[in-house]
């Protein structure tokens, strides 16, 4: 190993606390070495007539520190703390409880601002508190990389609680790889997100003679770099929901099929798309996930057409798709008072009764008719069954002949000539019999057609690929 960085040597200055001067001093150790911290900031630290407690002594400037002068670690404290909230609680008590004796400099990697909880517990909880900001681990990989928050902003995540939905719409660091698990679970997470070929950099040590700067994939990343000191920076195209937007935004400025769309020729694509995502949650099982590919495949193809339609909104100076989430987002909060307000409720029904009163509270005024507002292009079975529920909330159950009788539904003996009324009345007889046993029709019919087609396939098996005449897609 090379020989340690070491500082030169300085006059440590000893001195009387002045009146104006606060019992807690918090500073910072910076990204590497002694060698990088300020002079102020080093005068701090090596001044003897204040206690130094530092936050570990993993870290470079701590083991140099600790050679010149009298160190207290808090690093027996992550041993017997196995939250890292009741951690920094720990840590906290131990610099206020120092204070109570005395000066304390409390310092800690990098610098005091930006991702040192233990740093807020202490201002929380005592008003005697001076910071003296040092460089952080994201100075250091600003300069490294060379970049300027101004130019496309900057976020930086906690690898112990990414966000969900995780959004890389700018240039990210993530910090708090402190452990392989953490790192392979932030790797994992973000590659659900971020472009197969997107390149990412991990920063280990930065700043000290045995620094890490590694580039490459995610699905190459080590997790042993893990450590206190390690980051990742990230500046690649953005995935997942955000990337689908402006994938939709350079479509409509670049594609010729999608530039002459407009907002009724998509129609027919909503309802197909529609159509197949709800045969894909038809046939779908539990636990099945090569049916669960089929229903996300789908639903993306839905979101597809939420998209479109926002995109050519915002072109009409209307409305885009952020627009749009934060209409839902109010509608959601307001019709949930019992989640977002301080509404008791005593379950799922007394929750419908409250949507549907404020619901209507919304419109300003009653509805002309309780089927007011439900389209009639629905499929028959579903516009059956929204109809039904219409009319038994709005207290018209007799005109539904009361409960449904299966037994006299399926006593019925078929008439000499069957009508259409007679299908069409033994049809809303069973809706209302799926109804009132909390069953959707639509995907009750559907899980019967594919039962049916199964049983065929059993019974009548396809022939070998020799004993079959090719057909063409236009076949029946």
């Amino acid at each position: 190993m090379p020989p340690r960085p070491r500082c030169p040597p300085r006059k440590r200055p000893r001195r009387q606390l002045s009146k104006s001067e606060p019992m807690i001093l918090i500073t910072g150790l910076g990204p590497g070495d002694m060698s990088r911290i300020p002079g102020p900031v080093l005068d701090a630290l090596l001044d003897e007539s204040k206690r130094l407690i530092i936050r570990t002594a993993q870290h470079p400037a701590a083991i140099q520190l600790a050679e010149e002068r009298e160190v207290e670690f808090c690093d027996d404290l992550y041993d017997s703390h196995i939250s890292f909230e009741a951690l920094y609680s720990a840590i906290a008590d131990r610099v206020i409880e120092a204070a109570a004796r005395g000066p304390v400099v409390y310092a800690v990697p990098g610098g005091p601002s930006i991702g040192e909880f233990a740093v807020k517990e202490i201002l929380r909880r005592s008003e005697d508190v001076q910071i003296l900001n040092a460089e952080t681990f994201v100075d250091a990989i600003l300069v490294r990389v060379g970049y300027d928050p101004f130019e496309r902003g900057l976020q930086i995540l906690n690898g112990h609680e990414l966000p969900s939905p995780l959004v890389l719409d700018k240039p990210t660091i993530v910090g708090h790889l402190d452990r392989p698990e953490i790192l392979a679970d932030v790797a994992a997470n973000l590659a659900r997100v971020v472009p197969e070929e997107g390149a990412v950099r991990l920063f280990a040590g930065l700043g000290s003679a045995d620094e890490v700067d590694w580039e490459g994939t995610l699905d190459e990343l080590d997790p042993d770099l893990a450590g206190f000191r390690t980051s990742l920076w990230l500046d690649v195209e953005p995935g997942g929901l955000v990337g689908a937007v402006k994938a939709m935004q350079r479509l409509r400025s670049e594609c010729p099929w999608d530039r002459e769309q407009t907002h009724q020729t998509l129609t027919k694509y909503l309802v197909e798309e529609s159509f197949e995502l709800i045969e894909a949650v038809s046939a779908l099982k539990d636990g099945d996930l090569v049916g669960y590919a089929r229903v996300e495949e789908e639903v993306g193809d839905v979101l597809l057409q939420v998209l479109f339609q926002s995109e050519i909104a915002a072109e009409n100076g209307a409305f885009d798709v952020d627009d749009a989430a934060e209409v839902l987002r109010q509608k959601l909060v307001r019709r949930h008072p019992h989640v977002f307000g301080d509404v008791e409720v005593a379950g799922p029904e007394e929750v419908k009764a409250n949507w549907d009163l404020i619901k209507q509270e919304e419109k300003g005024s009653s509805p002309g008719s309780p089927f007011d507002g439900i389209p009639e292009g629905m499929p028959a079975l579903h516009l059956a069954s929204k109809i039904q529920n219409r009319a038994a909330k709005a207290g018209l159950a007799d005109s539904l002949g009361g409960e449904p009788d299966f037994g006299a539904l399926t006593g019925m003996s078929l008439p000499n000539a069957v009508g259409e009324d007679w299908v069409g009345d033994v049809l809303f007889g069973l809706v209302d019999i799926a109804r009132h046993n909390g069953i959707d029709p639509e995907i009750a019919l559907r899980r019967a057609i594919r039962r049916f087609e199964a049983g065929l396939q059993a019974n009548h098996p396809r022939p070998r690929s020799d004993e079959t005449t090719h057909m063409t897609s236009e076949s029946p």
